[in-house]
């Protein structure tokens, strides 16, 4: 199965860096500023909602995650929500965005093995400032041939980056933790994809597994990359 494979695009949130628990761990605490205002089960509920709702406005990442706390704050309260209690939700997104960087298993040395045989491209959502922050402290950066920060991931958004830095998306494979963004659209693109999957990815980053697809993989850490790679045949 000669694949000729020449650019390889990686997700980074949950797939090179831990990124889901730190939302998880102030969700927590969010939860806990309003609990005299309802159960938990509800306060997560509303704030999910608002966050659906603003993707739209604000995209991904912490910024927009802090501002539907906000608002999700304000509803539950009916408008009432003490001046403390926002200054609470914005100290938690400052911490948010200073927190170390913590890469994920065998990251660091697949990425090496790999930058030298195909070009790797890091495809990521996400605001431009956090996402540039956390490449940087990883120390993951030289290994890139580009690095592409976008406002969503579609089937289009695929094929144009991988027709710029690539051989187009037929040549190309994605590797990625969400179904939803990293999977899915890169099939239908024509690339191939291998599913990594993190115990907490968000909600809304599920999908129904595209079992069987003749170009879809799935393995239990990075580290199972290049085994993969080995299946398709060598690079270019």
């Amino acid at each position: 199965m000669a694949s000729k494979l020449t650019t390889i695009g990686f997700d980074a949130d949950d797939t090179l860096w831990q990124n889901e628990q730190f939302f998880r761990m102030t969700e927590d605490r969010f939860v806990a500023l309003l609990g005299e205002h309802g159960e938990a089960a509800e306060i997560s509920g509303r704030l999910l909602e608002a966050e659906k709702r603003n993707l739209g406005f604000y995209g991904f990442g912490i910024k927009g995650f802090v501002l539907s706390m906000i608002e999700t704050a304000i509803e539950i309260t009916r408008g009432q929500v003490p001046a403390a209690v926002i200054g609470e939700i914005l100290a938690a997104g400052r911490e948010m965005a200073a927190h170390p960087v913590e890469t994920l298993p065998h990251v660091q040395e697949t990425l090496a093995v790999l930058s030298g045989d195909y070009r790797l491209v890091l495809i990521t959502k996400g605001d431009l400032f956090d996402q540039e922050r956390k490449l940087a402290q990883s120390g993951l950066g030289d290994f890139f041939h580009a690095v592409e920060i976008v406002s969503d991931k579609k089937p289009e958004t695929y094929g144009r980056i991988f027709a710029r830095h690539g051989d187009g998306a037929g040549r190309a494979m994605m590797v990625g933790n969400s179904l939803k963004s990293d999977i899915l659209p890169a099939l239908e693109a024509g690339s191939w994809a291998v599913h990594v999957p993190h115990e907490l990815t968000w909600v809304l980053e599920h999908a129904e597994e595209p079992a069987g697809h003749d170009r879809y993989r799935r393995i239990g850490d990075l580290g199972g990359l290049t085994e993969i790679l080995r299946e398709l045949g060598p690079a270019k």
